[in-house]
């Protein structure tokens, strides 16, 4: 029921914001240049990697796509990438990472190899299931950009702060499954954005 779930909401996005894709797509390249996608590989369920998609909002970087993040790192953000990233517009190319099978469109957020292996055993219980491109903790650290950045040491304040509580969310997710659950952090998600547009 899930996967039949994501795959027809991932769809229907897809078909719906299409134009609006394309008019990002452009943006990007005519702003930016090439490439318009940041492709990075992320852990999926049972630990494996996948290359996850996003419009890029940031120059481009040497070894970015193979999985460094940098906390609180914004001074390679460009003027239409902070855009993009306030709106969460940047993360609209997810949906095909859902129709592939590497995403759900709700569950946790997956995340670089160098930050599972801070946590192993909490995440070897969270990646029993796919990642998402929303979940409760997205919803409650929808301005972690923020708070990194005025964070005298980002890495610390994400290591033992923010990764710690993002964890707790997503153990409580595995463990009550419901795709209802799911429509309702869905609605919760788009209600936040529109809020905070």
């Amino acid at each position: 029921m899930k996967r039949a779930f994501d795959i027809v909401t991932a769809a229907a996005a897809l078909a719906i914001l299409a134009p609006l894709l394309l008019v990002l797509g452009l943006l990007v390249r005519l702003r930016m240049g090439r490439p318009v996608f940041f492709c990075q590989t992320r852990v999926g369920q049972d630990g494996r990697d996948f290359r996850l998609f996003k419009f890029r909002t940031m120059t481009t970087a040497a070894g970015a796509e193979h999985g460094t993040f940098d906390a609180g790192q914004t001074r390679r953000v460009t003027p239409l990438g902070r855009v993009l990233r306030k709106t969460k517009l940047d993360e609209l190319p997810q949906l095909w990472n859902v129709l592939r099978g590497d995403m759900s469109m709700v569950g946790p957020r997956p995340e670089v190899r160098s930050w599972v292996a801070v946590y192993p055993e909490r995440w070897q219980r969270v990646l029993r299931v796919k990642p998402g491109i929303t979940d409760p903790a997205s919803i409650y650290f929808r301005n972690e950009e923020d708070l990194l950045a005025r964070s005298a040491n980002p890495d610390a304040l994400y290591r033992t702060e923010i990764l710690p509580r993002k964890l707790a969310f997503y153990e409580e997710y595995v463990q009550n499954p419901s795709l209802l659950n799911d429509v309702g952090i869905l609605l919760r998600t788009v209600t936040a954005l529109w809020r905070g547009r």
